[in-house]
């Protein structure tokens, strides 16, 4: 009785110890994360320590500005951010109204696309909407599921995630389609990249792909490529400038804390270094790393 006692209370102590291993966080970069379901927005240093953190509901894309300013969308909104938490700019966004992307432009403007109002708009500084341009998704797509990430290009079009419709959109600035790219799933984002290619985060899809410019798949990451990262909701991602891409594991539906919430793998799908940390992240789904020089207005950061 006693030796099964000990050996029961030796075997609970080793799996605690084991545990407590996989939840301690070990970045190896530095980053800025938004974490959707923890309802923040954090800076963590590249030895894992929380150096920063915004609270808001449900944070979508998150982005550290030249200044050194942060600029945060969420469920209700945006702002511009201080290193102190100052607030210097702010977009309230109309109820009923879901902001699921944003991005800051050369002039200073922030670009924002709304799920409900169905359209894309850029706020200036003094938070007036400057230009709008709407969308047109199918009537039966509910709000929450209308758009992912969205992107202004450099020849003044915008990219689109289609999320309920499972499709890449290019608008103009009056809103004409200029071409529609049916992908797997439901897309969270689709990043442009200086080689005239589109990598496509695929959410539920359970995968990643690369198009080149005839919209032909060149590379791809499925579900169960990488041994313990199997894929979940593919959401966020970077592409760095070694050719590797970051990208987030979105762990909602059921998954909070069973591996890493990103990870970084090469082009023969070899993962270079991942992230977790269960304590203090559930569902991390857009990732900025900071190690990496460029001006985010000036789309010099892949993401």
């Amino acid at each position: 009785m006693r030796t099964s006692f000990l050996s029961k209370a030796f075997v609970t102590v080793l799996f605690m110890v084991a545990w407590s291993f996989t939840s301690i966080a070990s970045a190896q970069r530095p980053f800025l994360c938004s974490d959707y379901n923890g309802n923040k927005v954090t800076i963590v240093s590249a030895d894992g320590k929380i150096e920063w953190q915004y609270e808001c509901k449900n944070p979508q894309d998150c982005w550290k500005l030249p200044n050194g300013n942060i600029l945060i969308c969420f469920a209700t909104g945006a702002v511009e951010l201080t290193q102190d938490k100052k607030i210097v700019w702010e977009y309230k966004a109309p109820e009923k109204v879901e902001v699921q992307s944003c991005q800051p432009l050369p002039d200073g403007n922030v670009m924002i696309v709304e799920c409900g109002t169905s359209r894309i708009i850029e706020v200036d500084r003094a938070g007036k909407v400057v230009k709008e341009v709407k969308l047109v998704t199918a009537p039966e797509v509910k709000v929450h599921n209308q758009y992912r990430g969205t992107r202004k290009l450099k020849n003044g079009n915008y990219l689109v995630s289609f999320k309920g419709e499972g499709k890449i959109v290019e608008v103009d600035p009056e809103g004409k389609v200029m071409r529609s790219i049916k992908v797997p799933g439901d897309p969270h984002g689709a990043l442009p990249l200086p080689d005239g290619h589109l990598l496509v985060t695929c959410g539920d899809a359970h995968k990643v792909i690369e198009l080149d410019e005839n919209e032909k798949v060149v590379w791809e990451l499925n579900e169960n490529d990488l041994p313990g990262n199997t894929l979940r909701l593919m959401a966020g991602c970077q592409r760095l400038p070694n050719g590797n891409t970051i990208i987030c594991n979105y762990l909602g539906h059921g998954h909070i804390a069973e591996q890493p919430v990103f990870f970084e793998v090469t082009r023969d799908k070899k993962v270079v270094w991942s992230f977790r940390d269960d304590a203090n992240f559930k569902t991390v789904n857009q990732i900025m790393v900071l190690d990496v020089p460029g001006d985010v207005t000036k789309g010099e950061i892949l993401r």
